[in-house]
């Protein structure tokens, strides 16, 4: 999903940038699959509601679906990829595939989000989906420079908010970080589920919740300060809260000065936000000013088979976009790596000796001081 566009001096190509390290906090399971393996497991499953069985067109078919400037219309395709993970196998292999695939993109942390609920069509119980996925990720990270931690997530349209939660606590010692809550936000406030944050909050676990992307400032609100979120899902929505004078001056609401002042980690996802009309374009992405403003800001790739990026070429489209140089990916990968659901000393470790090193060395190649 890359524009063809001049690289600015300083701006790393996509070369360099697939091999630095990355940090990914906001993925979801069901939106990464490879077509491939769609196609492969809607014929061992027997799920026969694809709108093609070729690979090439499938894949263009996701790609032209997520594009519609509708966060709605973006959910459409989940229906095909849920649809081909409802056995263990299915889920094991698709977990598996995700860390190999984030492992070959350079990713050496990820948190990779799946709702539990929606893959019990065929009679596993959510305990199984959630060994499977666990198991998955497991498999495809051994031998390789990858740690993938899992997020569960609760559907905010439905009523399963707390037992998911309840959920995530039990696995928190076996790969499960933290919970959060996804799907369509309109009308579905984070405060209907404010049992199941409140449960997580006793538990002394971690919450992230999608707020800001389909709805506006009072659905960050809610998040922060009814909800307890430690990070946002996208959170696009606090420009809103940003104004800019005659002269130039930027001026910070109450809300988005409580979010900047608290370093309150925003999980930005610029294609597909721009997929779900967000932002109109990668131009405008709001990521352009609350970097300059120095918002706790990260780069995600949300659903990579639906927007067709990865990790590396949303970091590539945004630097060239915006002029960033290393120093500007540097600081966006550290600012994931300290937002992190995981341990101190693992978040610490891997700054320390894998994402400072390696950005030591690409500014040496560069002749960056």
């Amino acid at each position: 999903m890359t524009r063809d566009l001049t690289l600015l001096p300083g701006v790393p190509s996509l070369e360099v940038v697939i091999r630095l390290p990355k940090v990914l906090l906001h993925d979801h399971l069901d939106g990464g699959l490879r077509p491939a393996t769609v196609v492969e497991l809607a014929g061992e499953t027997g799920y026969a509601g694809l709108p093609t069985t070729d690979v090439e067109r499938l894949t263009d078919w996701f790609h032209a679906g997520a594009a519609r400037g509708d966060l709605g219309l973006y959910l459409e395709g989940f229906a095909h990829t849920v649809g081909v993970m409802q056995t263990e196998a299915a889920l094991e292999r698709v977990a598996r595939e995700c860390a190999e695939d984030l492992a070959d993109d350079g990713v050496v942390y990820a948190e990779v989000r799946f709702a539990p609920e929606l893959h019990t069509e065929r009679g596993l119980s959510e305990q199984a989906v959630v060994e499977s996925v666990l198991k998955g990720f497991q498999e495809g990270s051994e031998g390789r420079n990858i740690r993938v931690y899992a997020l569960l997530t609760a559907m905010r349209t439905a009523a399963r908010s707390r037992e998911i939660a309840e959920l995530a606590v039990r696995y928190r010692d076996e790969g499960v970080v933290g919970f959060d809550i996804a799907g369509a936000e309109k009308g579905s406030p984070p405060t209907e589920h404010l049992a199941a944050f409140q449960f997580v909050q006793r538990e002394n676990f971690h919450i992230t919740i999608h707020a800001g992307e389909g709805f506006g400032l009072p659905s960050i609100w809610e998040a922060l300060q009814v909800c307890g979120a430690d990070r946002l899902g996208h959170g696009v929505r606090i420009v809103d809260d940003i104004t800019r004078g005659p002269d130039g001056e930027v001026a910070l609401g109450r809300l988005a000065s409580y979010v900047r002042d608290r370093r309150v980690p925003l999980e930005m996802c610029p294609t597909s936000n721009v997929n779900t009309g967000a932002a109109h374009s990668l131009s405008e992405h709001p990521i352009g000013v609350l970097r300059s403003l120095f918002f706790r800001v990260s780069i995600n790739t949300d659903n990579r088979l639906m927007s067709g990026v990865t990790l590396s070429s949303e970091l590539f489209d945004v630097a060239r976009t915006f002029g960033y140089g290393l120093r500007d990916l540097e600081w966006l990968t550290l600012n994931a790596m300290k937002s992190a659901f995981a341990h101190f000393d693992e978040r610490l470790g891997l700054i320390n000796r894998v994402i400072k090193p390696a950005y030591a060395v690409a500014r040496a190649e560069a002749g960056i001081p």
